[in-house]
């Protein structure tokens, strides 16, 4: 049986598509080219996981907008990525949340759908 092994994209909608993607590119380094709206990752690093998850419809973990739904961003340094948007203007949670597995903080776009960023652990990392 096939299975799925991650998560091959993510797509959501927006009112003005371009100026969202340009703003991801711009502030979070999403590889999208100047005056699309799509990109591509890739990774050689099989020990990268991509989490899929369903969560009860009222949960709150989404933030108070009306968004159906949150995207996970692997970051390689959360402090540094959570200043530089807190720079920028963004709405950035005050909060970070801290476990085994990794660090956890949280940001709003333009369009009101909120991110979370993660730091993974790395091998040997307390």
């Amino acid at each position: 049986m096939e299975q799925v092994v991650g998560i091959g994209g993510v797509f959501f909608k927006a009112r003005d598509p371009k100026a969202l993607a340009a703003w991801y590119r711009e502030h979070l380094g999403v590889p999208v080219e100047p005056g699309q709206t799509y990109g591509t990752f890739s990774s050689a690093a099989a020990e990268e996981l991509t989490a899929w998850s369903t969560f009860p419809a009222d949960t709150p973990y989404f933030g108070p907008g009306p968004s159906p739904f949150m995207v996970n961003y692997r970051v390689r340094d959360l402090d540094a990525m959570l200043a530089q948007l807190r720079a920028a203007g963004v709405p950035v949670d005050d909060r970070v949340e801290d476990y085994g597995f990794g660090r956890f903080g949280w940001a709003t776009d333009p369009e009101g759908n909120r991110f979370e960023l993660w730091e993974p652990r790395t091998p040997g990392q307390a």
